[in-house]
């Protein structure tokens, strides 16, 4: 074995590089002007009523609702802002009123730990939601607020709301651009995808581009839906857009399987479709496409032209109600959704694991900070409240940047808080640390850390006024803080491989097979499961869980042996099962277009394979053969083979090496 370079040797991990590696992100300029007048703002108007720390209250408050100020719709900055504010006030509210109670605190925030991990686990709001109902709890519970029990909750609610209202100004001007936006970006990632046909080295990371532009597309224009009831003309027309583009991405697989690039002229006229998507045109050119030569290539052409009238306004789907357009179904009311949600947090056992795990950490921190005769501070169970949240990546290199963000983020408070004299001096400090958090949140969690913590320890100071003196406990708490989340949450608590990713993938296995199944049933007959909007739902459904898991996966890769070295070894499944479902989709496509069906029992015989796979992922904690017996297919040239030979693949990859 070549021996390793000295140079190689005191490199630093690859783990620790990729967590450390900053995202590449545009500045969010309009976020950032928010950010600073939204947090300078309340305390310029403390500051003039001569009560600067409501001011800083309500400073705080801005700063829970600068940081959920990430959507582009406008109706989702509601969402975003909104109701996590209604929840921040409740956990304020509760803190405060235990604040200097030992026991009785340490019990309370616990149980509200406990609810805040429940609830995070149902969805990105539900998820904010229960940060602010925690993170307010504890800073209640950790710091002496001014005045009667309902001012806190209510000046924290109102900078919230502040953040929400100046990212309303602009929605008589901008309604429903965010979502054309968003099906014209879908549009130019298709292009991307069939410019990239053929090209293996690039078509993977193209295609889970694809998947995560129409997420979000599909998002925006279906949460605009559930308030629209069916009456709006341009909602009609953007779903419309999206279903149209789905046939262009189902054919663009078939393209790829060619192993021919497809002429230039085809993205092209696709990049174009996207252009007059965004700006609302529908008077386009014709298309110039070239003569398909092919079943794939005569896919392409039809699924493109089919979306090009859609846009032109030539097309009788444009006439039809929402029922009929969305493929994807309609939301359900509000009640059914919320009633859903209460069953699965309440019966799932992730909730409930996730939710005592973090109770546990809260629990420690609050007899830390309640019981222990020491001067510590609510940092601890702050620092833990954001190391733990569950869709914000990896425990342990959270609480690795979590570290290196604090230190950071305490030398730049170091020098403010021994420079800056207290007052009015503030205000412009406080707009400048301001701008930094939209702008360093895209680009990485420790970013984030080093750009908020002076920014809470500026506001800090003005509601106890410790100055310079809570610098070093705070970095204490920090590591602290950190250090309880990875030994009793992390640690203590190593969700299994099969829990956290092998499950999953094999989840996604035996969907695929259940795809197959549904990819060649019997359209004709709107009942059966294999009727086309049936294959929409069910396509779109497995990408997002492949979706899902390749994020999954690239959280592990972040992590130390054993489960970053497990996460890279596993990697080439994940991409493998990808590709069975291209292959499935290509083969549906070609059925479409003129190719001899498949047998029932070819059909069987490849939905046996698979599944026959997924028992192997979920009985493997390690990766190991997994035996089956192949069998001979009826037809060996048929449009399953293709599927046959990427089942074969993915086998072959499920050996020990």
């Amino acid at each position: 074995m070549r021996p390793e370079s000295p140079a190689r040797r005191l490199s630093p991990p690859d783990w620790l590089v990729r967590t450390l590696r900053p995202r590449p992100a545009p500045i969010p300029w309009a976020a950032v002007a928010r950010a600073a007048v939204a947090m300078a703002l309340p305390l310029a108007i403390g500051l003039a009523v001569g009560q600067p720390a409501y001011g800083a209250l309500a400073s705080m408050g801005a700063l829970s609702g600068v940081i959920g100020d990430t959507a582009d719709a406008y109706r989702m900055r509601i969402l975003n802002i909104a109701v996590p504010q209604l929840f921040g006030a409740v956990g304020v509210t509760i803190g405060s009123l235990v604040y200097g109670h030992g026991w009785i605190a340490v019990a309370t925030v616990t149980g509200v730990a406990l609810i805040s991990g429940m609830i995070s686990t149902i969805g990105a709001v539900a998820s904010v939601s229960g940060l602010l109902l925690l993170l307010n709890c504890v800073v209640g519970a950790g710091l002496p607020m001014p005045g009667p029990w309902w001012l806190a909750p209510l000046l924290m609610t109102a900078g919230g709301l502040l953040v929400l209202l100046l990212a309303l100004l602009a929605w008589p001007l901008r309604s429903g651009v965010p979502e054309r936006a968003a099906v014209a970006a879908t549009y130019r990632s298709v292009a991307n995808l069939l410019a990239s046909a053929g090209d293996d080295e690039n078509y993977v990371e193209t295609r889970f581009a694809v998947t995560e532009s129409l997420n979000q597309a599909y998002d925006l224009v279906l949460a605009r839906r559930a308030l629209a009831h069916g009456r709006n003309p341009e909602l009609v027309r953007l779903l419309a857009l999206l279903n149209a583009v789905t046939p262009v991405v189902e054919s663009a697989p078939a393209a790829h399987q060619c192993g021919v690039p497809l002429p230039a002229a085809v993205p092209a006229a696709v990049y174009l479709l996207a252009d007059a998507v965004e700006t609302g045109r529908t008077d386009t050119a014709p298309l110039a496409l070239p003569e398909p030569e092919g079943p794939a290539a005569r896919a392409v052409d039809q699924a493109v032209r089919h979306a090009a009238a859609l846009i032109a306004g030539q097309h009788p789907a444009l006439g039809r109600t929402l029922s009929a357009t969305d493929r994807l179904g309609r939301p359900a009311a509000l009640p059914v959704r919320a009633a859903r949600a209460a069953r699965t947090v309440l019966l799932s056992g992730t909730s409930w694991r996730y939710g005592l795990r973090l109770a546990l950490c809260i629990g420690l921190a609050q007899i830390l900070v309640s019981t222990v005769p020491v001067p510590r501070s609510y940092w601890v169970a702050l620092t833990i409240t954001f190391v733990m949240k569950p869709d914000f990546g990896s425990v342990f290199s959270r609480a690795v940047l979590r570290a290196l963000g604090t230190a950071a983020g305490l030398v730049l408070a170091t020098v403010i808080l021994a420079g800056v004299p207290r007052g009015w001096w503030e205000v412009p400090v406080l707009a400048v640390l301001a701008t930094l958090i939209p702008a360093f949140t895209p680009r990485g969690y420790g970013y984030q850390t080093a750009a908020i913590t002076p920014v809470i320890l500026l506001l800090s100071d003005v509601l106890n006024h410790q100055g310079i003196a809570l610098v070093l406990p705070r970095l204490l708490d920090s590591l602290m803080g950190c250090a309880i989340a990875l030994v009793a949450g992390y640690l203590l608590w190593p969700e299994s491989w099969h829990t956290r990713i092998g499950d999953r993938l094999a989840d996604a296995v035996s969907d695929t097979a259940t795809y197959v199944g549904y990819a060649f049933g019997d359209p004709a007959d709107p009942d059966d499961p294999g009727a086309p909007a049936a294959r929409a739902r069910m396509r779109r459904r497995l990408y997002r869980d492949l979706s899902v898991i390749r994020s999954e996966f690239q959280r592990a890769l972040t992590e130390p042996p054993p489960t970053g070295r497990r996460a890279a070894a596993w990697w080439p499944l994940v991409v493998a099962v990808e590709r069975i479902v291209d292959a499935t989709t290509a083969a549906r496509v070609r059925v479409k277009h003129g190719a001899a069906a498949p047998s029932p029992a070819d059909v069987a015989q490849a939905a046996r394979q698979l599944r026959e796979l997924a028992e192997g992922l979920r009985a493997s904690e390690v990766l190991e053969e997994v035996r089956a017996d192949f069998g001979e297919a009826e037809d060996p040239d048929g449009v399953l083979e293709p599927v046959r030979q990427e089942v074969a693949a993915a086998r072959a990859i499920a050996t020990p090496r």
